[in-house]
């Protein structure tokens, strides 16, 4: 039987790709929702209900599925734009702004949220929060020789960090464009996403951080009522 947050996954997945067109060119995100969608997806142009279609992906992961599933695929500096980009997120706020990174693909990510004329996440409920970083630790990608230098200037803005640990492999996580990850907590969460955003950016040695600020359309959230899973479209005012 699938447990209640796979069919709230599965929910938005699927609301999700009933905004895609005929012709679109498509950002398509990384996770386990994303993939979720892609699968989705791939089924409709499998039958031919959906022509046209060129993805983008933000990740080897998604480049993968796609084209196992046959989404024709291109890569991200061959287009000229994106229509609708689809991605999940591991913590969204009342804001809209959104943490990334879970999976350590948080810089294509943010390239491609960032080239879409729509962008659209899909979430299950458990990832809505009231402040972002109480929870959910904020990726922040790093040049390898300059990971401890950053570390060291993220104490200096009160944050606490460690190097992501690969668990299959011996060392740490390497992301697809060949860097580390720090993993940071604020005390009391970060109340101006905006301005940290920024600020981390121009440490030397970052390359980008998990934090996804005024890029969010709108907010597909999966959730149970009733034992029944349903989607909520959030959508900013």
């Amino acid at each position: 039987m699938v447990d209640l947050q796979t069919q709230m996954k599965q929910a938005v997945a699927e609301a999700a790709v009933q905004q895609i067109q005929d012709g679109m060119v498509l950002g398509l995100g990384s996770g386990s929702t994303a993939a979720l969608m892609i699968k989705a997806l791939g089924h409709k142009i499998a039958k031919g209900e959906l022509q046209g279609i060129v993805g983008v992906t933000t990740s080897f992961q998604g480049e993968v599925l796609a084209g196992q599933l046959g989404i024709p695929l291109k890569n991200l500096s061959a287009v000229n734009r994106i229509d609708l980009a689809i991605d999940g997120a591991d913590e969204v706020d009342s804001e809209f702004q959104l943490i990334k990174g879970g999976g350590a693909c948080h810089v294509q990510e943010k390239l491609v949220a960032s080239k879409a004329e729509r962008f659209v996440v899909v979430v299950d409920s458990t990832k809505i929060v009231k402040r972002l970083n109480l929870d959910f630790l904020l990726p922040i990608e790093v040049l390898p020789s300059a990971w401890r230098q950053v570390q060291n200037s993220l104490e200096k803005l009160g944050g606490k960090s460690e190097l992501r640990m690969a668990k299959y492999k011996a060392g740490p996580v390497v992301t697809d464009q060949g860097n580390l990850v720090l993993d940071m907590s604020l005390d009391g969460g970060i109340s101006d996403p905006e301005s940290l955003e920024k600020i981390i950016n121009n440490i030397p040695g970052v390359l980008e951080n998990g934090l996804f600020v005024n890029l969010a359309d709108e907010v597909l959230v999966g959730q149970i009522t009733d034992g029944v899973a349903g989607v909520t479209s959030l959508k900013k005012a």
